[in-house]
């Protein structure tokens, strides 16, 4: 993140554990990231397990749904600008995002 703030990128930090994104906001992530939510998932997570998710993760539905219930479960950090997002990890992706 110093690398970003170096650059004079401003850093927006939404902490979702806090405040969980709603199916909608999730939705509208999944086409920034142009991602199914499979691929931004966090399958080795006990919430992830504990909620039977793994026969779900072709159920785009389902799986909103449970990360808007169990944040835990979303792949982050998730870099967003304007109407693009990448997964930040490795952080090399954000660098992406710079125009």
């Amino acid at each position: 993140m110093q690398l970003l703030k170096d650059q004079g990128v401003e850093l927006q930090i939404i902490e979702y554990l806090k405040t969980p994104p709603s199916v909608s906001d999730l939705q509208s992530l999944s086409k920034k990231l142009g991602l199914h939510p499979k691929e931004f998932i966090r399958t080795r997570e006990a919430d992830f397990k504990e909620q039977g998710l793994a026969d779900k993760l072709e159920d785009a539905q389902a799986l909103f749904e449970a990360m808007s219930r169990y944040p835990k479960i979303i792949e982050r950090p998730i870099a967003i600008k304007g109407d693009r997002a990448v997964l930040g990890r490795p952080p090399e992706n954000v660098l992406t995002l710079i125009d």
